[in-house]
């Protein structure tokens, strides 16, 4: 199947290696890259991005970041059909480590096995791209790559509900941009920047994504791998298998108003190459709903919620009764306020008691947490 805008391609199954060959050839990738880079007259030579989401230094098996089987299964394709320029780009969230992830996840075994290289956005030129009256700090070496393939992971996330290709896209930004994103909404920003720049390829690692939250440790088996070159439209399929509806992630709808892509799966071409024999369930138990329910966010960034949701899930997996807790404040929209109650991260320094740090490690929330119940 030559892959069109409308088509979606299903493969299911446990054996990563063989599934990505199947995937690969059935969408045929190599007729894919030369198609869009045949204007450019660089044929085999054309710079290819890889782009995972290694948001924080955990493994594939914690349900929050790519397989590197993954992402290597491609490398090994690409360099059987001829493509030799290839790196790897990617940003952790802001407080940690790219070079730690890539590390942890086993992203350095692939770089000195295949030879190419990692790029830490973190370290990476940018070109300010403006779009939709913001400016965005886009990585120069995915701006000028010639082909994008993302690799997200099909799973929930703390604020949006949905991670997928769309929101994968927010690796490939600065830290300061990250930040104005959150204190932006995160929705419209993320529909922007992929107006700016959008994959080529989507190759969504739908093996055991988290569907509660996107630091993982929820890991829910699905057992999937699913390719697309809309994002819109693999975004809104994602959120059908997460029982989302398109309301209830927003910069779907943004996207497809900024002329992205079509969310409208009616017309989507879903062809699934093998027999999907999973038993399982791609639901959503909305753990993080429950959690945040004393929670008052504003402009919150992800790696500071993620850790508050990562410190009350440990409290109430040890017993503690976590609804008795006065609301918690987070997020940048209490920098510079004085309140009364508690508040997470060293934007909340105005309130009465705050835990510090930027990011602030679960450990240190669930023991100031422990403290309050006290």
């Amino acid at each position: 199947m030559s892959l069109q805008k409308n088509d979606l391609a299903v493969i299911y199954g446990k054996d990563i290696l063989a599934m990505t060959a199947q995937l690969l050839e059935a969408i045929d990738l190599t007729a894919l890259i030369e198609t869009k880079v045949a204007a450019t007259g660089k044929g085999k030579g054309a710079r290819i991005a890889l782009k995972p989401n290694l948001v924080v230094a955990r493994p594939a098996s914690s349900g929050a970041t790519t397989h590197p089987e993954l992402v290597g299964a491609v490398i090994e394709y690409l360099k059987q059909n001829g493509f030799s320029n290839l790196a790897i780009v990617e940003s952790a969230w802001v407080g940690d480590s790219t070079t730690r992830a890539y590390k942890v996840c086993g992203y350095e075994d692939l770089s000195r096995r295949f030879s190419i290289p990692l790029v830490d956005v973190k370290k990476d030129q940018y070109v300010a791209k403006k779009a939709g009256g913001i400016t965005i700090e886009m990585s120069r070496q995915v701006l000028e790559s010639d082909f994008l393939i993302s690799f997200p992971v099909l799973k929930g996330h703390c604020q949006t509900n949905l991670t997928c290709a769309l929101k994968n896209m927010k690796g490939c930004i600065s830290d300061t941009s990250k930040r104005q994103f959150h204190s932006l909404g995160l929705h419209r920003p993320i529909a922007l920047l992929n107006q700016v720049k959008a994959a080529d390829l989507v190759l969504v690692d739908g093996i055991c994504g988290d569907l509660d939250f996107e630091e993982g440790g929820n890991p829910v088996q699905m057992n999937r791998l699913i390719a697309g070159i809309d994002s819109v439209l693999i975004d809104r399929y994602a959120a059908d298998l997460l029982g989302f509806e398109p309301e209830e992630v927003p910069y779907i709808g943004l996207a497809e108003q900024f002329g992205v892509g079509s969310a409208d799966l009616s017309k989507a071409n879903i062809r699934e190459l093998n027999e999907n024999q999973f038993e399982g369930t791609t639901v959503s138990s909305r753990k993080v709903d429950g959690l945040a329910r004393s929670v008052v966010a504003s402009e919150a960034c992800s790696a500071c919620y993620g850790s508050l949701i990562h410190a009350l899930a440990r409290l109430q997996e040890k017993g503690t009764d976590i609804r008795s807790l006065d609301k918690i404040s987070i997020g940048q929209g209490f920098k510079g306020k004085t309140f009364s109650g508690i508040g997470i991260g060293s934007c909340t320094a105005g309130a009465g008691k705050y835990v510090k740090g930027c990011p602030p490690r679960a450990i240190d929330i669930m023991a100031f947490l422990e403290d309050q119940l006290r």
